[in-house]
Parts: C-alpha cells; sequence; structure tokens
C-alpha cells in the first residue's frame, strides 16, 4: 500500500494531465472505446488471463482520473462516466499496473483499431506517481545510482578502469598486436562509443567483441572513464528532470572529449531515450551524429571496412527483436541485415519483427525485483518462441534483453546461447594483420 498522498502531492500529479495545450494528451486521453482488440497482444494478460491486464484497463487508470478532476461530466456525474478519484486505492493500482505489468513495448499499439498510443499514456500515469513519490524502490535505485555515480549499476570508475584495461590486455593477446586497445578519454576520436553498464558488470566480453569489431574496422573510438552508460531509466520512472540529467551527462561528455558521432551500445531504451527523447529533455538539437552500433556495424559490412565469414557461425540463429529498435526504432531490416552476414542459418520467430514480442524485462521491469515472479512468468511466451524455432542460438542487439533472456533460458531449461550483435559479428571476423 502507498503511503497518504499530500493534496501538494495530489496537485501536482494532477498538473500532468491537465495540459490544455498538449494535443497529444488530450486526444490519447479521449480516445479509447474499450473494445478490447489490445487484449490479445499483451504478454500479461496472454498469461494471466485477468481483466485488469488488459492494455485498455491500465489507460482508463490514467484517463478515469482525468475525467473525475478535469471534466464536468466526470465531476458531477462519477459513476456514469466511470470518472474515479487520485486516492490511496486508485494510486495502489496504478502502481501495479502501470509500473509491475507494463513493459511499455507498444504491441498493444499495433493491435489498436484507433492507434491510441497506450505507451504514452502509461508513462504520463508513471510521471503521476513519480511525483508523489511513488516509483517502485528498486526502480528508483537504479536511476539515483546513474545520477550520483554516472552509471545505473554503480560501478567506481576505478573498478571500470581495471576492468576495462584488463579487457585490453587480454584482447591484445588474442590478436598478437599490441596496437589493439580498449581506449578511454581519448579526444578527437571519430566514434565516442557507449554501454550498458551490465557489460563490464556482468557481461566483459562483450566490451571485447565491439572492440574486435573496432579493430579489424581500423576505427579511431573511445570510451569515457566516467560517463560510458547508454541505458537511461530516467525514461522508465516517470521522473523528467532525472531523465534529463542523465542524458546531459553523455551530451556533456561527448563534447569534453570532442566526440565526431555518438555511437549507442547494445540497449533498446537507451538508444531511444538519447536519440529521440534527448533533443526534448535537453531542449537542443545534437551538433554531432548519433546512431546505433547496428546501424555502425552495417556501415563497416557495406563498405569493406570489415570482413566476414559467415560459416564461423554455422549453428541455428533466430533473432530476438528489441522492442525500442526494431518495434519503435525502426531498425528492423538493418538488424537482419548484419545477423545474415554475420550467421549462415537464420531463421525467424513466429510473430517477428514489429509484431514480436517483447522479452518481458523492458519498460523497467527488470530493474524491479518486487516483480521478478511476474516478469519471469510473462518470459514463458518468448520461451515457447525460442523452442518453436529450433535455434541454437538467439542474437540481440540490447543487453537488457540479454539479461531478461538469459534468465529465460535458465527459468525454462532451454539451452541455448544468447549473444549480442557484437559478439555473433566478432565471431565471424576475418582479421587480417
Amino acid at each position: 500500500m502507498t503511503n497518504n498522498i499530500s493534496n501538494e502531492q495530489k496537485a501536482k500529479a494532477l498538473a500532468i494531465i491537465s495540459n490544455t495545450n498538449d494535443s497529444k494528451l488530450e486526444t490519447h486521453l479521449n480516445a479509447c472505446v474499450r473494445c478490447g482488440l489490445c487484449a490479445s497482444s499483451c504478454m500479461y494478460y496472454l498469461t494471466m488471463k485477468e481483466g485488469k491486464y488488459i492494455p485498455a484497463r491500465k489507460v482508463d487508470l490514467v484517463s478515469s482520473i482525468y475525467r473525475r478532476h478535469k471534466t464536468w461530466q466526470g465531476a458531477i456525474f462519477p459513476s456514469l462516466f466511470q470518472a474515479r478519484e487520485l486516492n490511496q486505492e486508485t494510486c495502489d493500482e496504478m502502481v501495479d499496473s502501470l509500473f509491475g505489468a507494463c513493459t511499455m513495448c507498444g504491441r498493444c499499439v499495433k493491435h489498436c483499431s484507433i492507434g491510441v498510443d497506450i505507451p504514452f499514456l502509461v508513462k504520463k500515469g508513471r510521471e503521476m506517481l513519480a511525483v508523489m513519490g511513488l516509483v517502485p524502490k528498486t526502480l528508483q535505485a537504479t536511476v539515483d545510482a546513474a545520477v550520483n555515480t554516472g552509471n545505473n549499476m554503480g560501478i567506481p570508475t576505478e573498478e571500470f578502469v581495471d576492468t576495462i584495461q584488463w579487457m585490453e590486455e587480454e584482447l591484445q593477446d588474442e590478436l598478437e598486436d599490441e596496437k589493439a586497445g580498449i581506449f578511454l578519454d581519448q579526444p578527437d576520436k571519430n566514434v565516442f562509443y557507449t554501454l550498458n553498464p551490465r557489460e563490464p558488470k556482468f557481461f566483459p566480453l562483450s566490451i571485447s567483441a565491439m572492440a574486435k569489431v573496432f579493430y579489424a574496422a581500423g576505427e579511431e573510438w573511445t570510451l569515457s572513464s566516467k560517463y560510458y552508460d547508454v541505458t537511461n531509466y530516467g525514461y522508465f520512472n516517470g521522473n523528467n528532470e532525472e531523465a534529463t540529467q542523465i542524458a546531459r551527462n553523455l551530451y556533456n561528455e561527448i563534447h569534453r572529449l570532442h566526440g565526431k558521432r555518438l555511437v549507442l551500445g547494445e540497449c533498446g531504451h537507451g538508444s531511444r531515450a538519447m536519440r529521440w527523447e534527448g533533443p526534448n529533455y535537453l531542449k537542443t538539437q545534437y551538433d554531432f551524429d548519433t546512431l546505433t552500433v547496428v546501424e555502425l556495424i552495417g556501415e563497416y559490412i557495406r563498405s569493406g571496412r570489415i570482413k566476414l565469414d559467415k560459416t564461423q557461425n554455422s549453428k541455428v540463429v533466430t533473432i530476438h527483436d528489441p522492442c525500442n529498435l526494431v518495434r519503435n526504432g525502426g531498425l528492423l531490416n538493418e538488424i537482419r541485415f548484419v545477423v545474415n552476414a554475420a550467421a549462415a542459418n537464420v531463421v525467424e520467430m513466429t510473430p517477428y519483427g514489429t509484431d514480436n514480442f517483447c522479452c518481458g524485462g523492458g519498460g523497467g521491469a527488470l530493474a524491479m525485483s518486487e516483480y521478478n515472479e511476474r516478469r519471469l512468468k510473462i518470459g514463458k511466451i518468448k520461451a515457447d518462441q525460442i523452442t518453436a524455432t529450433k535455434a541454437e542460438i538467439v542474437v540481440t542487439p540490447c543487453h537488457n534483453c540479454v539479461d531478461q533472456l538469459t534468465q529465460i533460458n535458465h527459468t525454462y531449461k532451454l539451452g541455448i546461447t544468447i549473444k549480442t550483435m557484437a559478439e555473433l559479428v566478432a565471431d565471424a571476423l576475418i582479421i587480417e594483420n
């Protein structure tokens, strides 16, 4: 249960859905006709089979408050117009549904007959909860770590530098070239590269894999020793000020090092938060190029800067499409171009692409241990998708997805290997010293 809500907190929350100048907000608050077509699109509803998990029900939690407090019909006839008071009971439902039962994947939008932007309204609901101090503690702790330390895992700079130096030594030994490197704080480089902090913490071989790609391409690149975190969980906790601060860290750092291109590492929501939402947060247009690592690797392949031997990846490979890179980011074809260049036997999930199911770890779900059981339960849908392909390897250009898929692999005993895009490409590299 939530703590008692003060009148000041309530006023701040209501202000979020009171902006009559926001035509998108007003349109979508009033658009849903509760037809229920979105039900079959949602992993939570398909798994739980309870009405409260239907996406339209989640929308209605927000719009019902709007009707009660911002329309005369709802104010006078709340029961008739299904208008609800913003009180403790409603807030408890909102926390459970908007944080605990939605990955903001956007699949419901694709199946909505009138195109209601459900994740947009879920995010508005999260913003309301944030100003009332009702963000789940584990998600807020993840954001706090990013704000206070520069990365969401709270990795001290010294520990990160030690990890990078160790990986660099391993890379030099493997490539038999002392010039090979994982470069830190180098100014005036073509590529300013970013990471998901789970890489140095749990998956350092992902860093090494991308370093091999850069080496083969002859790229001039660098990481920052302090601000390398591509993720931005401020996009999920509803606190736009914190999201802005995290985006500003990268923005200021690429300028400090005079980087020419900001290359967003393998993180779907990080790419969305920095590439598309970042200019809105910072209220400025970037004066540097911004692209995902998927697009950069595609450039390398097309230009001949790297050469691949796909027979080195002869096992059956399937692709998991990260929601924010494919359904919301338009990278469906580019991902397949790279994977098919690096692997000899690629099969698709059913469904795939813009209709693919979320891994189950998006929307900040991976950071919210309060909902771990629910998160892994809905992951059965993804497990069944993978099993049906008979693939031995699942590749995905998102470390958030990697982590969720790894847990699904363990929970449902799939016996598969999970790889990032960089790892798959690195395995196929032809390196000519």
